[in-house]
This record gives structure tokens, sequence and C-alpha cells, in this order.
């Protein structure tokens, strides 16, 4: 199954930015986003499931990145307000029928990675 990302670009502090990640087989029950910034480890941003309330927002983004996404075209987006340098990082969506899966970074489903850059 594919997943594409996109969305990315440079953007300044303070900007916004609206990721999208379409799957290109079928819908998942969770779709979600990591990041991974240069010479650090991949974290998780967000995730959201089928199943109503079942969103999940990564502390550090909390406020400023919402989830969202649009079942009938198999899509999760990612809108990122108030964007910080320390968001810059490249944006990876992931999916995987089992939550849990895409939550613990083990999701048996990545997109390609779309990069984001926030100057200052």
């Amino acid at each position: 199954v594919q997943l594409q990302a996109s969305g990315g670009g440079l953007v300044q502090a303070g900007g916004s930015l609206r990721l999208s990640c379409t799957a290109s087989a079928r819908s998942f029950w969770t779709m979600g986003w990591f990041r991974q910034a240069p010479g650090k480890e991949r974290e998780f941003v967000a995730a959201l499931s089928l199943s109503a309330g079942s969103t999940d927002i990564a502390d550090s983004v909390k406020g400023r990145f919402t989830i969202a996404r649009d079942n009938a075209k198999k899509t999760v987006y990612l809108q990122m307000n108030s964007l910080k340098p320390s968001d810059t990082a490249v944006y990876y969506c992931a999916a995987d029928e089992i939550s849990s899966n895409v939550r613990n970074g083990r999701a048996r489903n990545w997109g390609q990675g779309t990069q984001v850059t926030v100057s200052s």
C-alpha cells in the first residue's frame, strides 16, 4: 500500500503549513504523523483513528497542530500553526489497522516523507 505525503516547504516562524497524506489503495483504521529532525530520533506527532474522539497529539505540538482526516479521500491532514524553528524536520505519515502500531512507531505502512523547514 502506498502513502503519498505532500505539503511540506519553507515557512517563517509563526507561519502555517498543512500536510496531506493519501493512501492509494484503501483506508486504514488509524493514520498519523511522525517527524525526524537531523541527528534526532523519529518522534510521534499525531494520530487519528476512525472511532470518534480517538485522537492523540504530542505535547510538543499540542495547541498548535491539529489532525483531521477525510475518509472518502483516504487522506489524513496535519494542520500546523504557529510554527517554530524546532518544528523543522522530515514529516512522515503512517497508517495501520492497529492503532497502537501507529502510536508506537511500528506502523506497517509509511509515506516517503515531506520536508518542513521553519526559518527564524
